[in-house]
C-alpha cells in the first residue's frame, strides 16, 4: 500500500469515537434497534442468504474510510461509487434490505437515524437472527457525503490473500491477530461465488492444480460445483451450516474444508492457527471474541463532513440549503445536518 494510505488507516484506526455510545437513540427514537430487526427478522425469513450479506456491510463499510455508510452510495456522473470497488461488485448484495430498514425508520422518525447506524444494527441483528450472540451496539455515526471507490480498491483485500496480508491489514486498523480470526468467523452464514475459488481448485500458486490444503473429499466436492467451464457467479456454502451462526466455520478449516483461500490460510498459517483451533473447540470462547472484534471495528471513524441521509443511497439535497451558523463564519450547516468535525445533536 502506497504512504497515503498507510497514513489515512491510521488515521482511521486512532479516530476518538468518543460520540458513539449503546441506546443512542433511546430519545429521539426509541423504536429505532425494534424496527431494524423486525426488517431483518422478515428479511431472513424471505431469503436466508440475505442476512449474511447485510452482514459483511459493516467490513466493508468500515474499512474505507471508517463507518460512514460511503459503501451504499450509489454511482453518480461525478463520483464513482464502492459498490463497484474490485472487491464489491458482483459479490456484495441485499442492499435492498437497507432501503428497507431505512424507509421503516423514516415512518417513525424521519431525519434521525443515520444509515452508518443502520449497517452496524443489522449486522448485529444478522448474527443474533442466525443463532449467534447478541450484543449492545454503540450508535451516534453520521454518513459520509461522498464514496471513494479508488480507496475501497486500495484497502479491500481479495478472496487470495493470506493469513500474513490480513495480519498486516488488520493491524493498521489496531485490529489483533485475535480479532482478525474471529471476525472471519462471519463467514459462519452465508456462501461466495465459484470466481473466488476457481484459482484455488485449477491452478494454486501457478501450479496448475488444486490447493494441497484441501480434504480430497471436499476438493472432489468443489470441482462438481466449479467445474473449469462453470459460470463463475455460481455460490456455494462457506461451511457445512450456512443458515446457522455457530462455529462450524472453523471446525471446517481444522479439517480442510475452507472455501476461501483466505479462509483456510488461517489454519495452515501458524500465528493464526492456535486461534482456528481454539473457536473449532470452544463455541462461546469465538462468540466472545466476534462481538469484541466487531465492537472495535464498528468504532473506527475519519474526522470528516457527515449528515443523516433520508436516502442512504444518495446524498441529501442541499442546494440553496447553506445557513450561516450563529457561531460565526467558520461554521456553517446544512439543513441542520451537517456538522464538520464529526459534531452531531445528542441523541
Amino acid at each position: 500500500m502506497s504512504s497515503p494510505f498507510l497514513l489515512l488507516l491510521l488515521l482511521i484506526s486512532m479516530a476518538a469515537a468518543g460520540q458513539l455510545r449503546p441506546r443512542f437513540y433511546s430519545e429521539t427514537c426509541p423504536d429505532a434497534e425494534f424496527t431494524v430487526r423486525e426488517v431483518m427478522r422478515k428479511a431472513l425469513i424471505r431469503e436466508p442468504r440475505s442476512v449474511a450479506s447485510v452482514m459483511r456491510f459493516q467490513f466493508h463499510d468500515c474499512f474505507v474510510n471508517g463507518c460512514d455508510a460511503s459503501l451504499l452510495l450509489d454511482e453518480t456522473p461525478t463520483m464513482l461509487g464502492e459498490k463497484e470497488a474490485l472487491s464489491n461488485i458482483n459479490s456484495l448484495r441485499s442492499f435492498e434490505v437497507i432501503d428497507e430498514a431505512k424507509d421503516a425508520l423514516e415512518k417513525v422518525c424521519p431525519g434521525v437515524v443515520s444509515c452508518a447506524d443502520i449497517i452496524i444494527m443489522a449486522a448485529r441483528d444478522a448474527v443474533a437472527l442466525t443463532g449467534g450472540p447478541d450484543w449492545e451496539v454503540r450508535l451516534g455515526r453520521l454518513d459520509s457525503l461522498t464514496a471513494k471507490q479508488e480507496d475501497s480498491n486500495e484497502i479491500m483485500p481479495s478472496p487470495r490473500s493470506n493469513a500474513s496480508y490480513l495480519i498486516d491489514l488488520f493491524a493498521k486498523f489496531n485490529l489483533s491477530v485475535k480479532d482478525l480470526v474471529a471476525l472471519s468467523g462471519s463467514h459462519s452464514i452465508g456462501q461466495a461465488r465459484c470466481f473466488s475459488i476457481m484459482f484455488r481448485l485449477y491452478n494454486q500458486s501457478g501450479t496448475g492444480k488444486a490447493d494441497p490444503a484441501f480434504e480430497p473429499e471436499y476438493r472432489e466436492k468443489l470441482y462438481k460445483l466449479c467445474p473449469s467451464e462453470v459460470d463463475q457467479n455460481v455460490t456455494g456454502d462457506l461451511d457445512a451450516t450456512p443458515r446457522v451462526f455457530d462455529n462450524q466455520y472453523f471446525k471446517d478449516l481444522v479439517a480442510g474444508r475452507g472455501f476461501l483461500n483466505s479462509d483456510q490460510t488461517l489454519f495452515t498459517f501458524t500465528p493464526t492457527r492456535m486461534f482456528v483451533k481454539l473457536f473449532s473447540k470452544d463455541q462461546a470462547e469465538f462468540f466472545k471474541a466476534f462481538v469484541e472484534g466487531m465492537l472495535k471495528m464498528g468504532d473506527l471513524q475519519l474526522e470528516q463532513p457527515g449528515e443523516i441521509r433520508r436516502n442512504c443511497r444518495v446524498v441529501n439535497d442541499h442546494r440553496r440549503q447553506w445557513e450561516r451558523s450563529s457561531w460565526g463564519k467558520d461554521h456553517s450547516l446544512i439543513n441542520g445536518n451537517i456538522f464538520w468535525k464529526m459534531e452531531r445533536p445528542p441523541g
